[in-house]
């Protein structure tokens, strides 16, 4: 496993995170990505529908690489409007179910007043650490 959760004795469990992750293997920095097709448009549907997006989209460079969602250690979700990603939470774990499975890599979620992309509502940047083969 390229990744190897952290997690202090005594903490109590995080939920949908891990409080660290060692890295083991190459290091794959992934570029913030937002909730683009590959045509370059935003998807619709809302946050959760953008969310979807943007999670597959950091997946695809990881795949690149040779890596998968396991390989994933490290993701940090830029959201305009946190209100609306706490409403759309359900619809966002079931995506995240979808793609990651149970894997909760080290995360932080930050507010910010806006994105590069008009109309982009989540942009997620991410680490992922691959074995070699």
């Amino acid at each position: 496993m390229p990744g190897i959760p952290l997690e202090p004795p005594g903490w109590p469990r995080p939920r949908g995170y891990s409080n660290g992750m060692q890295a083991q293997g190459a290091l794959v920095a992934v570029a913030g990505q937002i909730g683009w097709d590959e045509t370059g448009r935003l998807v619709d549907g809302g946050f959760a529908a953008q969310f979807e997006q943007t999670l597959a989209n950091v997946l695809a460079v990881v795949r690149v690489a040779g890596g998968g969602p396991r390989d994933v250690i490290s993701l940090t979700v830029y959201v305009v409007d946190k209100q609306e990603y706490a409403a759309a939470l359900a619809e966002v774990g079931a995506a995240w179910k979808r793609l990651m499975g149970k894997h909760f890599p080290a995360m932080a979620l930050v507010e910010v007043a806006g994105l590069v992309e008009p109309g982009a509502k989540v942009e997620i940047q991410g680490l992922a650490a691959i074995a070699p083969p």
